[in-house]
């Protein structure tokens, strides 16, 4: 009888463990994204060239893309389509994840919603101080970006710059 007890208190206890270490069911493991084979959409390459282009008439230098980066991208992406809001949650895990797998040294973002052309969005960016100052920030050395859609149709873009 005290073994069946104490094996129940086993069982109870190792429940216990494993339900508390489970993640959060909120879609997003940021030590779970792998720099996985990225598949850009047209879109996608026409900003990371618009971006190079601004930067290289200012005479900074070009941005070298990473996949990882457009990972981590994807990831906030999915998340802002999913809450159907535009915002920079979670941008410390996204930083640290960078960090870790990217030997990131620095990490910008800018995001975006509703605009449907390559030249809109990074015009809207470049319109902005804030989101101008990343974009032209002289230290990024590469870049990253997300595009993806939510059920009306509209697009939803992370982008994001690191200094390595």
């Amino acid at each position: 009888m005290k073994s069946l007890k104490i094996n129940l208190l086993l069982l109870v206890l190792l429940c216990t463990v494993i339900t508390s270490c489970s993640k959060e069911d909120d879609g997003i493991y940021f030590n779970e994204i792998n720099e996985a084979k990225v598949e850009y959409s047209v879109m996608e390459l026409e900003i990371l060239d618009i971006i190079n282009a601004h930067r290289e008439e200012l005479g900074l230098n070009g941005l070298i893309n990473l996949n990882i980066i457009s990972s981590v991208a994807l990831s906030h992406t999915t998340y802002m389509v999913e809450t159907q809001l535009v915002n920079h949650n979670n941008f410390a895990e996204r930083q640290e994840n960078l960090v870790i797998k990217a030997n990131a040294k620095s990490v910008g973002e800018n995001v975006a919603y509703g605009f449907n052309t390559s030249n809109g969005v990074v015009n809207g960016w470049l319109n902005s101080d804030g989101h101008r100052a990343i974009i032209e920030n002289r230290d990024y050395t590469h870049f990253g970006i997300s595009i993806a859609q939510n059920s009306e149709g509209r697009n939803y873009f992370t982008q994001i710059f690191i200094k390595q």
